[in-house]
């Protein structure tokens, strides 16, 4: 095997499978063209795609017998997506996404003129001195800031059912029994593994036995995530960034806006993605098996969709080892291997228990790329294969822009920015998870989806920091990423994230009214609340959401807690009606049933009881 066949192998598939997707499409009726839509994907046939690839293939291996194509096969994919874009923009043309087919046709057009850049560069000398003191008390405050924003939101009962009340109920559950139990998220007694596998909650549960409270599980996912610090620094070091370079990439993180806004919705698993994806890659990188494994392992027990990230990280690996025969490491191949496998194997295992035994897989995010009445996964697969544009159609969403610009403008575009084109093989989850899906929240900043992305994207930035040749450029480059870090943390994180502890500091006599009233309640009765106060009262074997449980679950509960509608104004004055005849038929639903008035906070909420015919009760 020569040194370059693998790269001219990939190449020639990669014109290949654009030019059968040039044909296919051209092929379509105009009609049927739109990227709005899903009826053209029905039409292309994944046999019809199979066939034209491997004849092209076979066509452009037979002229390069002929003739020297490689940086002609270069040009060449540029050219063929230059075409397939014109002819999909005709019919669905919008301003973002023609930026985005320009970006990509730049991108293409670079590799077609230059080639691609085999050379690693050799690591800095710069000293490994690292500010210690600094990131400490970076890492400090970060922890404070978010365990601060959090537990006020708990304070401030703006925590709802989904999700911070079904993972306080499932810790509860844990504690006592050992075992992931909820009430509350499915509106009967269910495992939360039958929702989503993450036997990673486990190694949280010593801490939280040691407090069980639902705030204790906010500050745990604020030290999950600061933990994130070392395996960064770690890997900066390793590729040769010095203790300033390092301070600097540690602050950018701890300042990225998608990172500490991840916690805007309370706590969730995924938290453990960024660390564990860090310690993943630092173990690729300096070729310890054992770290890798042992990190790639507790990545998968996140989630079942967590495979994804192992997925892409042992298959980035394996190709950039390919790439370079001569510099192979047998031991990362061999390593990137098998966890591609494992990953593929853990997924379909993970994913076909939750169809077979669970709650089902939330295939419905992806209903964007479902054609033809699907619900599986393999359909959203065989959709980006036979319509790429399809793919970059709905990542140009505009919509989506403010978050592709609050996740890659504080890096200052700097994951892009290389001609290591392999290395985009690591933007796989950040298209995956946050930009192809129609579901809002996955693109959302202020959600729990941005960890694992950030954590790639923290990586890419790091070995492009490191390929800069010019010190003076590096220098640059990351003061200026600080510096966008840091502004669009002051301007647009602190501002929520404060809101809550001042408003629960300031309010502090109403909501300890509150948590008095809540706290009438004995702690082994049977409850069904209102949404946002279901966090509070989750310490509790019996617990349903009064919008989501069905009306023989709430007649069943001994206390049922009912939030006061507020009158509405005029913008909201028919959401606000909604919600008060809810509330009075659900009152009358009640007292019908030999519910009383319990306890009452006026304007706020009433806490009604069911009274046996004979009980003496107090009403307080």
């Amino acid at each position: 095997m020569t040194q370059y066949q693998f790269p001219h192998w990939i190449r020639r598939i990669l014109l290949s499978w654009l030019s059968s997707v040039l044909v296919l499409y051209l092929l379509l009726p105009n009609a049927l063209r739109n990227l709005c839509d899903l009826d053209g994907l029905e039409q292309l046939s994944p046999i019809y795609m199979i066939l034209l690839t491997v004849g092209f293939f076979l066509l452009y291996s037979a002229v390069s017998h002929l003739t020297q194509t490689e940086k002609a096969e270069r040009l060449g994919i540029a050219a063929v997506f230059m075409m397939i874009a014109a002819i999909s923009l005709v019919p669905s043309f919008t301003l973002s996404y023609l930026a985005v087919c320009i970006f990509i046709f730049v991108l293409l057009l670079v590799y077609g003129i230059f080639g691609w850049n085999n050379t690693d560069k050799a690591a800095q000398t710069q000293p490994a001195y690292c500010r210690t003191r600094i990131i400490l008390i970076l890492s400090v405050l970060f922890v404070l800031f978010v365990s601060a924003w959090t537990v006020g939101r708990i304070y401030c009962f703006q925590s709802p059912t989904f999700d911070m009340g079904i993972f306080s109920q499932m810790f509860y559950f844990m504690k006592e029994s050992g075992v992931p139990m909820t009430t509350v998220e499915r509106d009967g007694l269910l495992s939360h593994f039958a929702v989503h596998v993450s036997p990673i909650y486990y190694l949280l549960l010593p801490f939280y036995i040691l407090c069980p409270t639902p705030a204790a599980l906010q500050v745990l996912q604020a030290l999950v995530l600061v933990s994130a610090v070392i395996p960064l620094i770690k890997l900066a070091r390793l590729h040769g960034l010095s203790g300033g370079y390092q301070t600097c990439i540690a602050a950018m993180l701890l300042l990225y806006p998608a990172y500490s806004g991840g916690t805007g919705y309370d706590f969730h698993e995924n938290c453990f993605l960024a660390p564990l994806i860090l310690w993943t890659l630092y173990g690729f990188d300096s070729q310890n098996s054992v770290l890798t494994v042992i990190s790639a392992l507790l990545t998968l027990t996140v989630k079942e969709d967590a495979a994804v990230y192992t997925a892409v990280i042992a298959l980035y690996f394996i190709v950039k080892t390919l790439l370079k025969p001569k510099e192979k490491n047998r031991r990362t191949l061999i390593t990137a291997m098998i966890l591609l496998l494992l990953s593929i194997g853990w997924f379909l295992a993970v994913t076909t228990y939750l169809t077979k035994h669970g709650d089902g897989v939330m295939t419905y995010r992806y209903r964007n790329f479902m054609y033809g009445e699907s619900t599986s996964l393999l359909t959203v697969i065989k959709a980006v294969i036979l319509h790429p544009m399809k793919v970059l159609y709905e990542c140009a969403d505009a919509q989506k822009f403010p978050f592709i610009g609050m996740t890659l403008l504080p890096l200052l575009g700097m994951p892009l920015l290389t001609r290591r084109y392999e290395r985009y093989i690591l933007l796989i989850p950040y298209v995956l998870v946050n930009l192809m899906p129609d579901y809002v929240y996955q693109h959302d900043i202020f959600f729990q989806y941005t960890f694992g992305s950030a954590a790639l994207l923290f990586y890419l930035t790091v070995i492009n920091l490191a390929d800069m040749q010019r010190n003076r450029m590096r220098i640059i480059a990351v003061a200026a990423a600080a510096a966008v870090s840091a502004l669009c943390f002051g301007l647009i994180i602190i501002p929520k994230g404060i809101s809550y502890p001042v408003r629960a500091i300031q309010y502090y006599d109403y909501y300890q009214n509150i948590r008095d009233t809540l706290h009438l309640i004995p702690d082994d009765a049977s409850v069904t609340a209102s949404t946002f106060y279901t966090t509070s009262l989750s310490k509790r074997k019996i617990l349903y959401d009064a919008q989501y449980c069905s009306k023989a679950h709430v007649l069943e509960t001994e206390y049922v807690v009912l939030s006061i509608p507020a009158d509405g104004n005029d913008q909201n004055h028919a959401a606000a009606m909604k919600k008060k005849q809810e509330y009075t038929a659900l009152v009358k639903l009640l007292e019908e049933n030999g519910y009383i008035q319990y306890a009452y906070i006026d304007h706020v909420l009433v806490i009604y009881q069911k009274v046996c015919k004979n009980s003496n009760l107090s009403i307080k």
